[in-house]
């Protein structure tokens, strides 16, 4: 079985394509102002809400695009990833849809309410220890039993194309961005951001937020080269993969700057967004407006695209609850 994450890197005209094969199954996601925040931040925010996306987040739009543009034979032996937990369930999503079986390897700490979202699309879910080294390994052994073709997180290059699609969306949606910020772990968002804007924005400053305690992007940035963390510990679940060969030739190519933010400082944005906005987003969502507000300087007055990814949340299990 070939992994597609060895093919050629995605272009443009593969974003156009996907788009159009994608539109079916997911959802154009709003956009949102909040007076409250730009007074806060002296910028113009405006979030782009992959919350209310098809499975809840933003990886719908990549999950999709790499199911259905299987072929018949493809497909026939169904697809398998390895995913804390919005890949997951966006694959299960897609699978469900197309009606092939979805087999899924997830860390055992992964948060319940993605367990059950990937058994309610029809995942079928094996659990490994919360490391990269543990989830490759188990990873190997399903896909080796069950032949299914393996659709990367984020280093794929369907995927890559299909999350471009979302910041294609935004600039159709909102004139006159000078800059867009979004949350990354792996880097499938920011390099979809790069491939859409370094076609018809190449002048807008892209932005990458990422937790001060999973900063593998950040320290591969300022250091030219990869560096990977095998398991970091971070409220934002979703950013704790290191960046991929096919995600570093984008951020290392059109990233302005990779910012960070500490775990209070996430976890405060998350629930001011709660608070003001009345719309609910993960951790690893807040961590874009937590380094907005660390770095005002960067922003003010600026006319910024804000990607909230996505809405799957434990709410029994809140990261500012008991303390």
């Amino acid at each position: 079985m070939t992994d597609r994450s060895e093919a050629i890197l995605p272009t443009f005209d593969d974003v156009i394509v996907a788009h159009e094969r994608i539109k079916p199954y997911i959802h154009r996601t709003p956009v949102l102002t909040s007076r409250f925040m730009n007074e806060l931040t002296g910028a113009k925010l405006f979030f782009k809400c992959e919350n209310f996306q098809k499975a809840g987040a933003f990886k719908v739009r990549g999950a999709s695009n790499a199911v259905f543009g299987l072929s018949e034979a493809e497909a026939a032996k169904g697809v398998a990833t390895h995913s804390s937990g919005n890949h997951a369930l966006s694959l299960s999503y897609a699978a469900g849809q197309r009606g092939i079986p979805c087999h899924v390897v997830m860390p055992n700490t992964a948060p319940e309410a993605k367990k059950a979202a990937v058994r309610g699309y029809g995942g079928l879910i094996t659990e490994c220890e919360p490391s990269t080294s543990s989830r490759e390994a188990v990873f190997a052994e399903v896909q080796s039993r069950t032949g299914a073709n393996f659709v990367h997180p984020y280093n794929d290059p369907r995927v890559i194309a299909g999350q471009a699609t979302c910041s294609r969306e935004l600039l159709e949606q909102v004139e006159g961005l000078e800059a867009i910020i979004a949350p990354i772990g792996g880097g499938g968002m920011i390099s979809g951001c790069c491939l859409t804007l370094s076609r018809l924005a190449p002048k807008m400053e892209i932005y990458a937020a990422e937790p001060e305690q999973a900063d593998d992007a950040y320290r591969s940035f300022k250091a030219g080269r990869i560096i990977a963390d095998d398991a970091p510990v971070t409220v934002a679940d979703g950013l704790k993969v290191p960046l991929k060969e096919n995600t570093w030739h984008f951020v290392s190519r059109y990233v302005t700057d990779i910012l960070t933010a500490s775990e209070e400082e996430i976890i405060e944005a998350m629930k001011l967004t709660w608070q003001r906005m009345k719309i609910v987003m993960e951790p690893s969502c807040a961590v874009p407006l937590a380094t907005i507000l660390k770095n005002p300087a960067t922003f003010r007055g600026k006319r910024v695209g804000v990607i909230i990814t996505g809405g799957n949340v434990d709410l029994d299990k809140l990261p500012w609850m008991n303390g």
